[in-house]
């Protein structure tokens, strides 16, 4: 055989052998999340909008807020269910006839009660301008009468539950531009742990995290100055926070703990365009970090989150199609690294 011949021959096997080194020395690409569905689930009215997210006694309930537009006196909150979420039925429609009702927000009771929260935007002329607002159901289809909770001008956000206490931070409205703890044992009557937690670039929407440890994270949003986010952390009884800039602006922020630790928050994104994004959050550093855009844009995000059978459930709201409407998003995560 000549040389020409033998080069000839050998070439397959040095490619073959090649590819293969190539296949081994290259580094593995990390599974990434990925959208396994999304649907529209809400649009009835002209504006659809402030979602939440809950799992109650075998079915999903979302709530959100349903009006003519982003800013009117017409806000009314829709209670959906669903067995499975995908077949979704309207079990109420709650309305205050004074107010615009804003962001509703869903838990479940320790004594095993759904517990929806909302802010009424007062209709002037009205003494003051907000209150916070909760119904009570055991079926998510007949609901209590509304109680106030908290004090005028104080929005509380958010309720969250840790060992059978209610624990809210609530952020003023008129005056002076200061975020505020409160504490219930029922979910009803709240007492104030603290009067001005933070009181600096108007402080405001505010998702809250207990961990094992017994320590607490806050994700809040900022909307003067810089208008960045703050990572805070706070120890039993919760009064007061130590706070750290995390260097990205954000709206409607909420986070929950998976099972294995890790920490995802769904936020309202500004930088380039406008969207809805779940972000990886990373106390240690802090740093919060963006892994998945959920088809959004334009007026979008305030997301429920639920983790269940190994799927990341997202309620949220966008206005990327023809109208302003609300969306499930069943989203697969990648395994711990």
């Amino acid at each position: 055989m000549t040389r020409r011949l033998l080069l000839s021959a050998m070439a397959p096997a040095a490619a073959s052998a090649q590819r293969t080194f190539n296949e081994i020395a290259r580094p593995k690409e990390a599974p990434r999340a990925g959208i396994v569905e999304v649907s529209r689930i809400g649009g009835k009215a002209n504006h659809n909008a402030f979602t939440d997210l809950v799992r109650f006694r075998e079915r999903w309930y979302c709530v959100y807020r349903e009006a003519s537009t982003h800013v009117s006196n017409d806000g009314a909150i829709r209670v959906l269910s669903s067995p499975d979420a995908s077949s979704w039925v309207t079990s109420a429609r709650l309305d205050y006839p004074v107010a615009d009702l804003r962001d509703p927000k869903i838990c479940v009771t320790p004594d095993n009660q759904l517990l929806l929260s909302a802010a009424a935007a007062m209709h002037p002329p009205a003494d003051y301008k907000h209150k916070t607002l909760v119904w009570h159901s055991k079926d998510g289809r007949d609901w209590s009468p509304a109680e106030e909770i908290g004090e005028h001008d104080f929005w509380l956000w958010r309720l969250h539950w840790h060992r059978n206490r209610a624990f809210a931070l609530g952020y003023s409205t008129t005056g002076e531009r200061v975020l505020r703890s409160y504490v219930s044992q029922d979910g009803v009557h709240y007492d104030v742990l603290n009067p001005k937690v933070l009181d600096q670039a108007y402080p405001n929407e505010t998702s809250i995290v207990f961990l094992p440890d017994e320590s607490a994270l806050c994700l809040l949003r900022r909307d003067e100055g810089a208008k960045t986010a703050l990572l805070g952390r706070s120890r039993p009884p919760y009064r007061g926070w130590t706070w750290q800039d995390l260097g990205m602006r954000i709206g409607g922020p909420h986070m929950i703990r998976l099972p294995d630790g890790r920490l995802v928050a769904a936020v309202r994104l500004y930088e380039g365009a406008a969207r809805t994004s779940l972000c990886w959050l990373e106390p240690s550093l802090p740093a919060l970090t963006e892994f998945l855009v959920l088809p959004s844009g334009g007026d979008t995000s305030y997301a429920g989150l639920v983790f269940h059978d190994g799927l990341l459930y997202v309620s949220y709201y966008s206005s990327h199609e023809e109208k302003t409407a609300v969306y499930l998003a069943k989203v697969k995560l990648p395994p711990r690294a």
